[in-house]
């Protein structure tokens, strides 16, 4: 709350200003724009690569496409070719084979590459960055762009070591947000050349996302970035030991691989996810049943250990009948 603040309509907030410029230094990129969530960012990111007619290839349990109201088709008007793969990945293969001739009257232009990196409805699972770098070599000799939807980005660089910069070199436009694991309240950033940063004030407007003094907001965002990056190993290791804690239980059928901080995990037959939900919640315990008998838990660092010790109490309770 002592944040230094102006318009940032103006450009003038110096804590947004500040967030901005050490996220794209980081990353390798020229420049970057604070907005009010991830799906503005990915949405606007999707927004600068196309124009209306045009088709975006992504991973059909991607969040740009399942969890963001239908904002390719609305906001930019593109139709979406979705590709499969296991934990929500594809290949370069893939890519190759789903781009459409150019001079194909009857198929729309293919233009953007959009990946999910750590994949939500995956499990968390982490990308290879020499897969990414196969793509990124098939949409450079197709002339397509490659957007990135970092929502959990931190979790992946933290779990492989990768470098930020090399993802700054791989992408022409990135999302990281700022809150889920990072502990912000609120805020993504949208990353990229000038130019299309330069784009996206105009679409971020056109959206709604313009802020007046937000760096309150941006000042929570950096220090997330300063201080809540190098701890997501906590988060990881409580997501990995509650796994393996699960895959014991009877009721449970199935646990997807664990990679960071987010637990995908199949009930046996005959046990309702809602049912599975309700019991956690009256142990102090939220999750959320993503099928009628899946089920979805993910760790932050606002689970201390106290609350992990908790959690397992609330797994090992339940009862199958």
């Amino acid at each position: 709350m002592s944040a230094k603040v102006g318009d940032d309509v103006y450009g003038e907030d110096e804590a947004v200003n500040a967030l901005q410029e050490t996220a794209a230094e980081r990353f390798g990129m020229e420049a970057a724009l604070f907005c009010p969530s991830g799906t503005m960012t990915n949405q606007i990111g999707i927004r600068v690569h196309t124009q209306p007619g045009d088709e975006v290839i992504c991973h059909r349990l991607g969040h740009v496409y399942l969890y963001e109201g239908g904002g390719i088709a609305s906001n930019s008007g593109c139709s979406v070719r979705l590709l499969d793969g296991e934990q929500g990945m594809f290949t370069a293969a893939d890519v190759a084979a789903n781009i459409n001739p150019p001079d194909d009257s009857h198929s729309p232009l293919t233009r953007l590459v959009t990946i999910e990196n750590t994949t939500n409805m995956g499990g968390g699972g982490c990308w290879d960055v020499a897969e990414i770098t196969a793509i990124r070599k098939v949409c450079d000799e197709h002339n397509l762009k490659m957007h990135l939807d970092g929502a959990r980005l931190f979790n992946a660089l933290v779990a492989t070591g990768e470098s930020p910069k090399r993802y700054g070199e791989l992408f022409d436009t990135i999302s990281i947000c700022l809150s889920k694991g990072l502990g912000a309240p609120v805020g993504s950033l949208l990353l990229g050349t000038k130019e299309h940063i330069g784009l996206a004030h105009r679409y971020r407007k056109s959206m709604g996302g313009s802020m007046r003094q937000a760096g309150y907001l941006a000042a929570a965002g950096s220090y997330a970035l300063n201080n809540h990056v190098e701890r997501m190993h906590e988060d990881h290791d409580k997501a990995r030991i509650l796994g393996e804690e699960l895959a014991k239980q009877s009721y449970v059928q199935s646990v997807k691989p664990v990679e960071t901080n987010i637990l995908i995990f199949d009930l046996a037959d005959g046990i309702e996810g809602k049912a599975f939900v309700a019991h956690l919640e009256q142990n102090g315990v939220l999750g959320l049943d993503l099928s009628s008998k899946t089920v979805r838990l993910v760790f932050h660092l606002d689970v201390a250990d106290a609350d992990f010790d908790a959690i397992l109490s609330a797994v090992r309770s339940f009862s199958a009948g």
